[in-house]
């Protein structure tokens, strides 16, 4: 340790000399030698863009450029080119590099370039502007802030180096130590939120010797220091004076212990600022736990302050921690939290009243913490005015000395009066309770008999803006003027804080006077200004009581005029809103005596009739709150709201008083609820939910999938939460949907029951919702069904349950299976609408995958009786009819939407008939049954939801004849003979075609695949087909000899030649050849097997498939093949 401080003090020593060296240099008269200067265009340029990055690697060029080059026409570009290169330097090496390049500049162009420089480093440190930040939001200012103090970093140290070598001087000629000072002095000042407090610690990280006089302690104390724990370890840090000769001393003694004492009055504010937040962190922590004890959680709104307030306690607290190591002085003395809670004692059980309620009462007095700060951290005006403007010195104590009796006696005249009012108030709710009857007190009595000798004509309310006077002339009446005029504007905390600060200066007895009536004569129509100029009113109030004793008074006399005249409902309506609003304020900010504001509550319950109805309603949701839980007004308030809802109880009243009543009432004093209980789960389970509800997304699908494999599968526990969590889409992101089905297709793999069980559960939620159709389930719905879209796109089932699904929506619950206009079904009114929303999901989610073969029949099929199904209800809304156009619009852009119902019956009919001819069995009574049993019978034939035909056989089997003839399917006689020339020739075609566009996909492939697709490829005209016909059997007999023709295609211009290659049959490239071929040929044959017979074994499925549903109805069919 002892090593260190000597090698500080020498690498400090070194710096000081090299700036004596360069300040004698700068100081010295400039001489060029007489040397011819180059006036080259193009190397001033260069030497302005190398200004714009300056830094130590372009150093030496641009000091040798600036040597040589004439400069003279280009120092207006050469000043703002230097400025944007200072705010590059990072490094002390950029900044010193910087500093040697300005000097010189600086000793060719004193005037010209050092003056503009100064003036633009001096403009890029001014400190923001107030009103600029505060009409900024939270997240804007922030931003401004950081990306101010990263801009003034670079200049403070440079303008720092530049005052020690000289260029930058004090008014007195001096160096300029005191510029610098004078410069963080504004920054630093008028900063509550600390924001400049970096730009400090930059600048004594590297200048506190010089500017500061102060080193750190000797080895001897650092030693000491290191031994020592506790308090003695800060104690023992103390700044060591550097015994140096003054004139080596590159600021004066004067300017650097003023430097000094600055920044430790600057350290002891932070070190108060910090103190502060501890205590007001572990008091919301203390808060945070008591709400956590009454109601099992902490609502995400206080969890989000108590995370910021952390966070800015923590950045507070490391900045000042790194101002202490630079001044060497102790940290301020953070008191740990108290390990003994009240609030424990509510888990025992041991209080269920007392201290555990009052506890409660102070805990929920405000709804939130941004609430609390509002209306309890005012700002100390102290801390940023002179106390002279405040009236605090001189006779502040013979003034507190003179007014105590008084005061004291005031309060227990106010005692008083509290306690018999609160004695009336037993002995009337004692009377209610005895007789059942209201009794009419005297003031109100007097009220009406006052009104009754009073005009009913009502007095004309206050202007609507709000006139401060005429201004006088310049000086503080205009000053107070324009102050007045902004207020309406200031509209947040900080503005209105700023006009408190501003007001200060300004005090007077007549400008208050002016204020109270300013603020007396508020536009009715402006009650959200209220709120802030009742903490204006706080906030003066501590220094200046008679603003609010005087605005009280005025208030009171209103309230008083108006309960004179509440038979006035209507005019003076939005008069008493105001009037109740800011007296409701005002008690929140305690500036109304409690004794005033429970004596308001007790005239309106008096007269508990008219206007006074609405009255109590604006009170208790103004202030009830607060004063319910508040310890000094919690038992009278508690009597009052007793009274209040036996009168209540004992009136009748209209329902929308009855409402307004019972709102403002559970507002401020909410039911109590029991702790929510919380789920027990294993740590396991906790983890699993985690991954899915949390981490699951496009980007950590992988490592999700890898973390649930590595789960213990055996365990039934783990194995049930995931179950659970598979089947709740609902409770995942609606774009993380597609990610669990996914998850779903790869845990297959490993865990196939698993994921079949997921299936089963989705498809019986799908059911059970069509079945009963609650509308607190929709939600729900939605999300399943595109879950079922996204398990067929992974292939976790087939599109017969997709079918089956589709058809299920639109022909479920009703009779036959078949929706008729105007027809009713408790399922499914006329008026909902919900399923063609999860028909719309649906196919948004699979639709494209039925796009052709039989699939696509089915889509198609299924859409006709979609179109007929949606005419049969009522006309579709907005929202539900462009979600269908859009559905429609992306699965067959080309299909013809019906218009009627009668050309969708015709259009399904139609469609069933294509799907099979239906022959009636019964002999009696099919001549006589109109055609609505026929098309109800084929409507099951097309509709393949098997499930809901086995629900239903019974209830059709015995509307029946007991033998039915057979049902005919018409088929394809050629269904088994394979395909046909033209299918083959179809198929050849499409194989060339495919050849020819792979062709950049065949330059990849090996010699043996090349030579197979040379041989198949196609030849122009009729060639290919004679050259096959002549190789047969590969090998040609030409004039007796056993070769192989290979044809040769050349292009010469834009013409194809083909020349006959003969090569013998048993030579290597023939033999490989043939045998290319021959394995070609048969693959090729299987293919065009696979391909052509593809739709046939689809139809024969879907044909069988209904054969086997009307089977299962009882009807007989089989099959008739075309001769």
């Amino acid at each position: 340790m002892s090593s260190v401080v000597p090698a500080a003090k020498d690498e400090e020593e070194l710096k000081r000399n090299k700036r004596k060296a360069l300040k004698a240099l700068n100081e010295e008269p400039y001489n060029d030698g007489g040397k011819a200067l180059d006036s080259s265009i193009k190397k001033h340029q260069a030497l302005t863009k190398r200004l714009k990055s300056i830094g130590y690697d372009t150093r030496d060029q641009t000091l040798k450029d600036i040597e040589t080059l004439v400069l003279a026409k280009y120092v207006d570009e050469i000043v703002p080119a230097t400025i944007e290169g200072l705010s590059r330097c990072k490094t002390e090496k950029d900044v010193w590099s910087a500093v040697e390049i300005i000097s010189a500049l600086h000793r060719r162009f004193p005037d010209t370039f050092t003056r503009p420089l100064i003036a633009q480093i001096a403009t890029g440190l001014v400190p923001p502007s107030k009103a600029a930040l505060a009409a900024l939001p939270p997240e804007q200012r922030e931003k401004e802030e950081s990306a101010r103090i990263v801009r003034q970093r670079p200049l403070i140290r440079v303008a720092a180096e530049l005052a020690l070598v000289g260029i930058l001087k004090d008014v007195s000629g001096r160096n300029g130590g005191e510029w610098i000072m004078k410069t963080l002095k504004d920054l630093l000042s008028n900063d509550p939120s600390l924001t400049s407090l970096p730009l400090l610690s930059t600048f004594l990280k590297s200048y506190s010797r010089p500017f500061l006089g102060i080193t750190g302690p000797s080895p001897a104390k650092q030693q000491a220091s290191s031994d020592a724990t506790g308090a003695d370890n800060a104690e023992t840090q103390s700044p060591e004076q550097v015994i140096i000769n003054e004139d080596d001393e590159l600021v004066e003694k004067d300017v650097r212990d003023k430097f000094r004492r600055m920044c430790e009055g600057y350290y002891e504010t932070v070190s108060k600022k910090l103190v502060k937040e501890h205590e007001r962190l572990k008091e919301q922590d203390r808060r945070n736990h008591d709400a956590y004890v009454r109601s099992g959680e902490i609502f995400e709104d206080r969890q989000q302050a108590y995370e910021k307030m952390a966070k800015s306690y923590e950045k507070l607290q490391t900045s000042c921690q790194t101002l202490s190591e630079l001044l060497y002085l102790p940290m301020p003395d953070l008191k740990a939290a108290s390990k003994k809670s009240d609030s424990i004692l509510l888990l025992d059980g041991s209080n269920s009243r007392g201290e555990g309620q009052e506890e409660t009462f102070v805990g929920n007095k405000w709804e939130d913490e941004e609430e609390r700060r509002f209306y309890e951290d005012l700002t100390d005006l102290k801390d940023f005015v002179p106390k002279s403007f405040l009236g605090i010195e001189g006779d502040n104590d013979k003034t507190n000395g003179n007014n105590n009796p008084a005061n004291a006696e005031s309060e227990k005249q106010a005692q008083a009066d509290s306690a018999k009012e609160v004695e009336k108030l037993e002995a009337e709710i004692k009377s209610l309770t005895l007789n059942g009857s209201i009794p009419t007190s005297s003031a109100s009595a007097d009220n009406e008999d006052e009104e009754d000798e009073e005009d009913v004509t009502p007095v004309p309310t206050p202007p609507r803006t709000p006139s401060p006077g005429p201004a006088i002339g310049p000086g503080p009446s205009q000053m107070l003027t324009t102050l007045l005029a902004k207020l309406p504007d200031a509209t947040n905390r900080e503005l209105i804080d700023q006009a408190a600060v501003d007001f200060c200066s300004l005090n007077s007895k007549a400008a208050r006077k002016r204020l109270v009536k300013f603020l007396g004569q508020i536009p009715k129509n402006r009650l959200d200004l209220l709120p802030y100029y009742s903490r204006l009113v706080a906030t003066l109030n501590k220094y200046m009581p008679d603003i609010g004793t005087d605005l009280v008074a005025i208030l009171e006399d209103e309230f008083r005029y108006l309960q004179r005249k509440k038979g006035i409902v209507k005019e003076l309506a939005e008069v008493r809103r105001k009037n109740i609003t800011f007296i409701s304020a005002l008690t929140k900010f305690s500036v109304v005596p409690q004794h005033l504001i429970l004596h308001i509550f007790k005239v309106f319950i008096d007269d508990f009739s008219g206007a006074n109805i609405d009255n109590i309603a604006m009170l208790l949701e103004g202030c009830g709150r607060f004063l319910l839980r508040n310890e000094e007004t919690s038992a009278k308030m508690n009597a009052m709201l007793e009274l209040m809802r036996r009168k209540q109880s004992l009136t009748h009243l209209d329902p929308r008083q009855v409402l307004v009543l019972e709102n403002a009432y559970y507002q401020c004093n909410p039911p109590e609820r029991a702790p929510r209980q919380e789920k027990q789960r294993s740590p396991v389970v906790l983890f699993a939910r985690h991954l899915i509800y949390d981490v699951l997304a496009k980007k950590t699908i992988d490592k999700v999938l890898k973390l649930l494999r590595k789960l213990d599968w055996e365990n039934k526990d783990v194995v049930t939460a995931l179950h659970k969590a598979f089947t709740k889409p609902w409770k995942v992101k609606y774009n993380n949907v597609s990610l669990l089905a996914m998850l779903t297709y790869d845990l297959q793999r490993y865990h196939s029951a698993f994921s079949i069980g997921v299936v089963d559960q989705v498809l019986e939620d799908i059911r059970r919702g069509v079945e009963q159709n609650v509308y607190a389930n929709n939600q729900r719905r939605v999300a399943t069904m595109k879950y079922l879209g996204e398990l067929y796109i992974y292939r976790l089932i087939g599109s017969s349950l997709i079918f089956n699904i589709l058809w299920s929506l639109v022909t479920f619950g009703y009779p036959d299976g078949r929706p008729l206009p105007g027809q009713v079904s408790p399922l499914d009114a006329p008026d909902d609408f919900f399923r063609v929303r999860l028909v719309c999901v649906l196919l948004d989610s699979c639709g494209m995958c039925f796009d052709r073969g039989s699939l696509k029949k089915r889509l198609d099929t299924f859409l006709v009786y979609f179109q007929y199904y949606i005419l049969c209800k009522d006309p579709l809304p907005m929202e539900v009819d462009f979600m269908l156009t859009d559905t429609l619009e992306a699965l067959r852009h080309d299909l013809k939407r019906f218009k009627t119902v009668e050309e969708a019956a015709t259009a399904v009919d139609e469609m069933l008939l294509s799907v099979g001819q239906v022959i009636e069995g019964d002999g009696g009574d099919g001549e006589d049954s109109d055609g609505g049993d026929d098309s109800d019978e084929a409507a099951r034939v097309g509709e393949p939801d098997e499930e809901e035909d086995l629900i239903t056989e019974n209830d059709t089997t015995n509307d029946r004849p007991a033998s039915p003839d057979a049902v005919v399917l018409l088929s394809n006689s050629q269904e088994n003979h394979g395909p046909s020339k033209e299918d083959e020739e179809d198929f050849e075609k499409e194989l060339a075609k495919m050849i020819l566009d792979s062709s950049v996909e065949a330059r990849k492939v090996d010699k043996k695949a090349a030579l197979a697709m040379w041989d198949s490829a196609v030849i122009p005209g009729g060639r290919k087909r004679r050259d096959e016909a002549e190789n047969v059997n590969g090998v040609d007999g030409h004039n007796g000899e056993n070769v192989m023709k290979f044809t040769v295609i050349s292009r010469k211009g834009n013409k194809q030649q083909m020349k006959q290659l003969a090569v013998p049959g048993d030579s290597a490239l023939a033999v490989q050849t043939r045998s290319a071929q021959l394995q070609d040929k048969v693959e090729q044959q299987e293919l065009k097997r696979l391909v052509l017979d593809y739709e046939q074994r689809e139809e024969q499925e879907e044909t069988k498939s209904n054969v086997e549903i009307l089977r299962n109805k009882g009807a007989k069919a089989r099959y008739t093949k075309d001769a």
